[in-house]
């Protein structure tokens, strides 16, 4: 027991620094994680029985949404392509969340035909929409033509998108306030268009790329936000128009067609710099739920939001000329009466 006793009193706690730079890299990491993690939804009101449309609600952050809004007792609308898929996610959330109001729709956004189902289908079961989330999309997708005749990121990510909500306007119109809200993505800025050609149709002949034609992509959805905003503010509208960016979101299956992907060695040093680096899906939700819920973003429209703030555009995205052309075009290109 002496001796015991004596090994304790001449024990030195500062022997070693390991429990010091565990600590410290405990601690940095936390530090790394809580910041990229971005900013909260500031809010916590109830938005009960709303009528919220949310397109790719079958997994990643579509379905984080709807558990958000579900939550705040909105009627969630779950747009999804796999409707298998999208019926698992939302038996999954009744689960976790039971009485949640929720119902599926099949909605493939590489068809207009499907687009105009969906929403005759959503008309049919409610008189109004309250709130119309764009929140579905790929990235890296392989060269690939739609059945419309457009590549699949600018379909997929755009068209499709401006379509559902030119066609959902007039439900959007029948509520107290409509929003919707158009998820674009931090890679917008890359995105590079033309007043000769601003939906690039032909420039994906001579070499195709599936980053540009991603970016190019959210760039249109950007644009044509500020555009329509402008447009229904003129005509005395309520419904108001935003995009907004997720930041950069793990567990999303977006990067299952990047190269870095495709190997082993690739996959097994990239993920933990994505878990580090990247938000989680609850955490990549924020900036939605917030344009979605807050009151006091009623009068909000033309904004662009990230970490769920307000924040200033790229000069090209802020060139009305370009965007009226984008828009103007993109009517022409749906067979939609030019507004």
């Amino acid at each position: 027991m002496d001796q015991i006793k004596a090994a304790v009193a001449e024990a030195d706690p500062f022997s070693s620094w390991w429990p010091f730079v565990i600590s410290g890299i405990v601690f940095l990491v936390s530090t790394i994680r809580m910041y990229m993690g971005g900013q909260t939804c500031p809010n916590s009101n109830v938005i009960r029985d709303l009528v919220v449309v949310v397109t790719g609600a079958d997994g990643g952050i579509g379905k984080e949404l709807c558990k958000e809004l579900v939550r705040r007792s909105a009627h969630v609308i779950m747009a999804c392509r796999d409707v298998e898929k999208g019926e698992q996610v939302r038996q999954s959330i009744i689960r976790e969340l039971p009485g949640a109001s929720l119902e599926l729709l099949p909605l493939d956004l590489r068809s207009f035909d499907c687009v105009r189902r969906f929403v005759r289908e959503v008309e049919s079961r409610h008189r109004q929409v309250d709130v119309l989330i764009n929140n579905a999309g790929i990235i890296f997708h392989p060269e690939e033509r739609t059945v419309d005749g457009f590549e699949s990121h600018l379909q997929c990510n755009y068209l499709g998108h401006f379509l559902l909500t030119q066609l959902l306007l007039p439900s959007l119109e029948r509520s107290t306030q409509g929003r919707v809200i158009n998820v674009s993505a931090p890679g917008y800025t890359a995105g590079k268009m033309t007043i000769e050609d601003p939906l690039n149709i032909g420039s994906w002949a001579p070499g195709f790329h599936a980053r540009d034609a991603f970016s190019h992509s959210k760039l249109a959805v950007v644009m044509a936000s500020r555009v329509l905003a402008n447009k229904l503010r003129k005509a005395k509208s309520k419904v108001t128009v935003n995009s907004c960016s997720p930041g950069l979101v793990r567990g999303t299956n977006h990067l299952r067609h990047s190269p870095l992907m495709r190997a082993l060695f690739a996959r097994a040093v990239t993920y933990p710099w994505m878990w580090l680096f990247m938000k989680s899906t609850s955490q990549g939700c924020q900036t939605m739920v917030r344009l979605a819920t807050d009151p006091a973003l009623a009068q909000s429209s033309g904004e662009f939001f990230n970490d769920c703030e307000p924040v200033e555009l790229s000069e090209l995205a802020r060139d009305d000329r370009l965007g009226e052309k984008l828009y103007q075009e993109t009517m022409k290109a749906l067979k939609l009466d030019s507004q």
